[in-house]
């Protein structure tokens, strides 16, 4: 079931990249039974890692603090809809249900024509289809919440 402090958490860990050199504004975490077990921000840049993102981050994260690769029963709350690849890695964790803020069409709309040297291009609409293919295919459910705050965290980051 949803719960907003937790989404508000992941919106927190997305603003982070507002202050933060080598991040990008995707926070996402991992909750079991009402608590926090894995958090993560997209460290892409700072990791060098393609795959460093706040999704993939949070699931490490629960990983290993709870010494396990099976994280049944387990949500997982983003700032941003989660690209295909996360998408896969929350499948192949066994993530039960996903709860996101900004669509990947808003996130898009608003740093898709950043510069390369403040992000690495991604064809948005290819990622899209491929996540929404996923998304939909896939046996967990997934809902959308706070999406306009979302946004506007990535706005401020776009924007600086």
């Amino acid at each position: 079931m949803y719960e907003d402090k937790f989404m508000q958490r992941a919106l927190a860990l997305s603003a982070l990249a507002l202050s933060k050199p080598g991040t990008e504004p995707f926070g996402a975490l991992v909750v079991r039974n009402g608590e926090i077990v894995g958090e993560g921000v997209n460290h892409s840049k700072a990791n060098h890692d393609p795959t460093s993102h706040g999704e993939t981050e949070a699931i490490r994260d629960a990983c290993r603090r709870l010494e396990c690769v099976d994280l049944s029963g387990c949500d997982l709350y983003s700032s941003c809809e989660p690209c295909a690849m996360c998408v896969a890695t929350m499948a192949i964790a066994g993530i039960s249900k996903l709860y996101y803020a900004a669509g990947m069409d808003a996130a898009g709309a608003v740093i898709g024509d950043l510069p390369v040297s403040k992000r690495h291009p991604i064809d948005v609409e290819f990622v899209r289809s491929e996540a929404g293919k996923l998304i939909q295919d896939r046996q967990q459910p997934a809902e959308q919440h706070r999406s306009d705050e979302a946004v506007s965290i990535l706005e401020s980051w776009a924007t600086n």
